[in-house]
Order: C-alpha cells, then sequence, then structure tokens
C-alpha cells in the first residue's frame, strides 16, 4: 500500500534509554510503558521498518530519520547494517535523507567517518552556554556534559559532517536568547539552529497529567521574550548565513509554503516508531491511548493512513479554543501543539488554550513587520537577506 501523501517516521530504536539523565527530557518516562523490557531494535523490526517505510513513500526524497532516548547506544554496526538494507530495499526513484539526533556524548573517529561517508545530516542536543546547557542536561551521576558535547560536535566538523543545534529553550535560558543564540552562532559556530521550548508537567506511567507546569518549564512570557531577542540578532546579521527553523518557518505561512506541524493547521503526518515496532500517533504523543499498532502485524502505510490517525491529525484543528480564531497571529501561530493546550480554556466545551499563548502573541507580533518585508522581497524575485540593508531596522 503506497500512502497519500509523504509522511514522517522518526525511529527511536533504543526506546527511551539514554545515557544522560536530562532533567527536563519528557521520554526517560516512557520506559514505564515497557516495563522490564530492555529496550534495542531487532533485525526483524529494523528490516520491516525500512521495507515498509520505502514501499509506502511516493518517489522523491523519503528521510530515515533515528531518535531516542540516544539512539547511539545501539552501536555502529547496527547503523551500519541500516545503511545496508536501506539500499537495498531502495527503489530508483527514491532518494533517502539519513538524519539522526543525538546528544553527541558517545561521538569518536568511527562514528564521525560513518556519519560523513554517509551523508548523515546530525541533530546535535546543546543548549547554549556551558551554565545554561549544564543547569539540566547532566549524566547519571550528576556532571554536567557541555564539555562532552563540545568534543562530540569537533568530531563532526573534523570530518565534514553537516549538523544543526537542537535547543532547548527553559527556565534557566530566559532573558538570555541573544546570547544563547551567539554562542551558538560564534563558539559553536552552527548554522543550522531549531529552539525546543521546554513545557514540562508531571508523569503518571509515562502520561503528562495536571494542568501545571514544572519549575524548569520556560514561562510563556519568557519564551516569547527570547525569540525576539534571537529574532532581531538574526535580521539585523545573519539572514541567508544562519537558518533559525522557527524564523524559516514563519516566512513560510507568510507566503503560503507548507510548514512544520507545530504551527500547522493539522498534524498527523509524523508517527512515532518505537524499538519493538508499535507505532504512535506523534512523538509527543507515546502513549497507551495514541498507539496504532506494530509494523510487524499490520503495514506501516495501513497505520499512517488509518482513520484513528487521520482523526488525530484533523483534531488540531477542530479543538482549537475560540478565542485563536480571534487572535491577531492565530493564522502564523495555528494554536501551537496539541501536547502543551492544557490552559484554562475560554469555554468549558473547549480543550485547553496552548500553555505558550502569550509568548507565541508576543513573538509573532514582535515578527510580524520584518516578515511582511521579507515575503514582499521574495514575491519581487530578491532574497530576503536583503532587509539586513534596509533602512528599516528592528526596535531596540
Amino acid at each position: 500500500m503506497r500512502a497519500a501523501t509523504p509522511f514522517h517516521v522518526l525511529a527511536k530504536p533504543t526506546g527511551s534509554a539514554c545515557n544522560l539523565a536530562c532533567e527536563y527530557c519528557f521520554f526517560l518516562e516512557k520506559s514505564a510503558l515497557y516495563p522490564n523490557v530492555r529496550q534495542r531494535m531487532s533485525d526483524e523490526v529494523l528490516e520491516a521498518y525500512l521495507r515498509q517505510l520505502f514501499d509506502a513513500q511516493p518517489d522523491g526524497p523519503v528521510a530515515v530519520a533515528w531518535q531516542g532516548g540516544e539512539p547511539t547506544l545501539m552501536g555502529l554496526p547496527f547503523f551500519e547494517r541500516a545503511v545496508r538494507l536501506a539500499e537495498g530495499h531502495r527503489r530508483p526513484n527514491l532518494q533517502i535523507e539519513y538524519t539522526l539526533q543525538t546528544n553527541a556524548t558517545l561521538l569518536d573517529d568511527d562514528w564521525a567517518a560513518f556519519l560523513a561517508e554517509n551523508k548523515v545530516l546530525v541533530g546535535v542536543s546543546i543548549d547554549g552556554p556551558e551554565d545554561v546547557h549544564d543547569a539540566y542536561r547532566r549524566d547519571r551521576d550528576g556532571r554536567g556534559t557541555h564539555a562532552l558535547v563540545l568534543a562530540g560536535i569537533e568530531k563532526l566538523e573534523a570530518h565534514g559532517v553537516e549538523w544543526n543545534a537542537l535547543t532547548a529553550v527553559h527556565a534557566r535560558s530566559e532573558g538570555r536568547g541573544a546570547e544563547v543564540y551567539r554562542y551558538l552562532r560564534d563558539e559553536a559556530v552552527a548554522r543550522f539552529i531549531q529552539f525546543i521550548p521546554i513545557v514540562e508537567r508531571a508523569m503518571d506511567d509515562g502520561v503528562p497529567t495536571g494542568a501545571e507546569a514544572t519549575d524548569r518549564s520556560v514561562s510563556a512570557s519568557g519564551y516569547g521574550t527570547f525569540m525576539s531577542d534571537v529574532f532581531d540578532e538574526w535580521v539585523r546579521h545573519d539572514v541567508a548565513h544562519v537558518f533559525v527553523q522557527a524564523f524559516d518557518d514563519a516566512l513560510a505561512a507568510y507566503v503560503g509554503e507548507p510548514r512544520i506541524c507545530i504551527h500547522a493547521p493539522t498534524c498527523g503526518r509524523a508517527v512515532a516508531l518505537e524499538f519493538n515496532g508499535d507505532v504512535y500517533s506523534c512523538d509527543h504523543f507515546v502513549e497507551p491511548d495514541a498507539r496504532l499498532g506494530n509494523i510487524l502485524e499490520t503495514p506501516l502505510a495501513e497505520l499512517v493512513e488509518s482513520e484513528q490517525q487521520t482523526q488525530f491529525g484533523q483534531r488540531k484543528a477542530a479543538s482549537i479554543p475560540g478565542e485563536c480564531q480571534e487572535c491577531a497571529v492565530g493564522a502564523v501561530c495555528a494554536g501551537g501543539c496539541p501536547k502543551d493546550r492544557f490552559v484554562t480554556g475560554g469555554q468549558p466545551d473547549e480543550v485547553g488554550r496552548n500553555y505558550l499563548c502569550a509568548g507565541y502573541r508576543d513573538f509573532f507580533s514582535h515578527i510580524n513587520a520584518p516578515m511582511r518585508i521579507m515575503a514582499g522581497l521574495l514575491s519581487a524575485g530578491r532574497p530576503p537577506s536583503e532587509i539586513m540593508r534596509l533602512k528599516w531596522r528592528v526596535t531596540p
């Protein structure tokens, strides 16, 4: 069965297993879903995943994406087998794009050489300067991991591996947006950056509960200020030189192009694959009610195209609070990710308003004028980077 449109699979070969113990990690608690089980992907599941993924996708690019937990715990031989299997199942008109998200602490020259040879795009978790990063990203003995991450990045750089910075924005980041951005740009020499707001809730058997965020979470206003401060630095100096996912996605909204799921009207085309072949509706909904099935029992395409998954994706728009529909930035924000909609809604029968609502409103309002300028430049066939030479400037 071929899927109607392309979809994305985030495969977790080690499940929630990780060599670190980051305090804000929402996935470590997912071990409660698979108690007393060694979370490692078997060759049977690996082969089924790759074969079914390629069979289901239309011709063109297809991502083979690995995440965790920490996927490098599987060891390099696993990924060498994965590449051989992938190439064996690839149709002539498929272009495989390998990606790996890692904490980078286990990377060495052998790993870096393999990643370079196979053109793997690597996402590295790094939260900024040492004190910001080490505030919550520690190993199991409570030691900071910043130096280990930088050593891993050095290995990637030495072998010419393309990498992105995956930067969590949390309570210790607040008020330091420009500083964190400059560190990533100038010290870590990141050219592609994804900022990820930490909105952490209490867990019960791997399922988020309650209507309060932990004190490690970034505040809504703090997130809006952080991203606005980053934008001001970027739009003055770095358009077309440094790529920030949130800014690229916002510009896409202004020119009518497809968007990432967080700010798209609907979702559901990005599923999570667990180590044992279980498929869930989303990486942020690896929960019993969001389990679609298992690829050893039901083909991947059938799970993605199932009525359960279709309803999951459409529920985002169908359940958006009424106040979002009246919001001046609603068309750009789209209510944010459903996982963060737990603040009391405007009507008794509505789902919660997004925890980050105030921050999204401030941020999208702040960037409205420059985004319109860049969208206009694109429409005129000119590069958006010309905004850096115009008389217009962001407010300091």
